[in-house]
């Protein structure tokens, strides 16, 4: 299986970043001999892969990097860069080889400080591979100030030093920076390509696959997380409940607050997985002595942990706050395809007699005013307004329509 197999629904995409890929191997196989590279060439020395979420950015990015380290023996009985089983791929897709760096953050955003970092190891040569491959997967996520700084590096880069930037679209990165970089649009995979991947490669039957591809609308991420986590169908199954119970204000109210309560344990729920074996290894690193008594001048650095660890619990409870707007939007679209009588698939095909009763109860127009509200709740969210207050806003929306 090729690197290229992970790329779902993007056949494009793989084509592209194949030709790439043997233009790379030609252009590192020319220097090592010493030879004049070729003058024409798809390669180049930063991309930028935008997207809608689950179109498989990051898989993409992590797929490219494994071919330009790509080292299989049968490159030299023509084969291509990309085969999937050699070291130099399994590493790189993995994420432990030498010279593939992969960033990602669990906060709100990157900072200078973590950006100087890359730009400095950026300049290295490869140690071991055929390049430096920088991976950011969250390049929407740069401050103002760390994007500045990564501009100088993507102006003037190392020799054999290659950035990959991931970002939902061209307007959340920098306009100097994405007029630096190659840009490849991904789209969102096909419901039936998803159900397929899910069926092959973990397992899931084949009804389940195909009923969590259409209700996550191709989002692959989702889907297998849907397919194999109880605790998630359960929060999804609550969230789509709500558009019933804001008949009056006070149940637009606790449904607002059970959102934010639900939204709030998960970020509880990741914080007790990571955060405890955080802070003991940072006191053991520190040298806390018995009963955890932390040595003189270790106090900031605790803190900044702490700050960081806040941080991170704040971007886990909008992330599923997000989710949770996702599927109700999901869910009024399809109200939506119901009283305009098409053809579209429907996501969410096991409540169907609530569908039908909800599109039958209001008109198109009130449907659309209902998806705006969530929109707006969404921006909102972005914008840093208070969660709750936000919710609340929403779900009276939904009720006014």
């Amino acid at each position: 299986m090729t690197v290229w197999d992970d790329l779902v629904g993007q056949e494009k995409v793989s084509e592209q970043l194949a030709a790439a890929a043997r233009d790379a191997d030609t252009l590192v196989t020319a220097v090592a001999a010493g030879t004049p590279s070729p003058e024409a060439s798809k390669m180049t020395h930063a991309w930028l892969f935008t997207g809608p979420p689950g179109s498989g950015r990051s898989t993409t990015a992590r797929a490219f990097a494994a071919a330009l380290q790509c080292i299989s023996p049968d490159r030299a009985l023509g084969g291509v860069p990309g085969c999937g089983f050699c070291d130099g791929c399994h590493t790189s897709l993995i994420g432990t080889h030498a010279d593939v760096q992969i960033i990602r953050t669990d906060l709100l955003s990157i900072g200078v400080k973590e950006t100087r970092d890359l730009v400095r190891r950026a300049q290295l040569s490869p140690a071991v591979g055929r390049w430096q491959v920088i991976v950011l997967e969250d390049a929407d996520r740069l401050t103002e100030g760390a994007g500045n700084v990564l501009l100088k590096a993507v102006e003037e880069p190392a020799p054999r030093t290659v950035w990959l930037l991931c970002a939902p679209s061209l307007e959340d990165v920098l306009p100097t920076i994405r007029s630096r970089c190659r840009h490849l649009t991904l789209r969102t995979p096909p419901v039936a390509a998803v159900a397929d991947v899910l069926v092959r490669r973990d397992g899931i039957e084949p009804d389940v696959a195909a009923a969590v591809a259409r209700a996550t609308q191709g989002h692959i991420g989702r889907a297998r997380r849907l397919a194999t986590d109880e605790r998630a169908r359960a929060r999804r199954a609550a969230v789509l409940k709500l558009p019933l119970r804001v008949e009056d204000v006070g149940g637009c109210l606790r449904a607002a607050q059970e959102l934010i309560d639900a939204a709030s344990e998960d970020a509880k729920q990741v914080a007790e997985e990571t955060d405890a074996k955080e802070t003991e290894d940072m006191k053991t690193a520190l040298g806390a002595g018995q009963g955890g008594r932390m040595p003189r001048g270790t106090a900031g650095v605790m803190k900044e942990l702490e700050d960081k660890q806040k941080r991170r619990k704040t971007r886990t409870q909008r992330d599923s706050l997000d989710l949770a707007l996702t599927d109700l939007t999901a869910f009024y679209r399809d109200v939506l395809a119901l009283q305009f009588g098409t053809a579209l698939a429907l996501s969410n095909t096991e409540m169907q007699d609530t569908l039908d009763r909800l599109a039958r109860a209001s008109s198109p127009e009130t449907t659309l005013r209902r998806i705006e509200a969530i929109a707006a709740c969404r921006v909102a969210l972005d914008r840093n307004v208070a969660p709750l207050l936000a919710v609340e806003a929403m779900t009276m929306a939904l009720r006014a329509g």
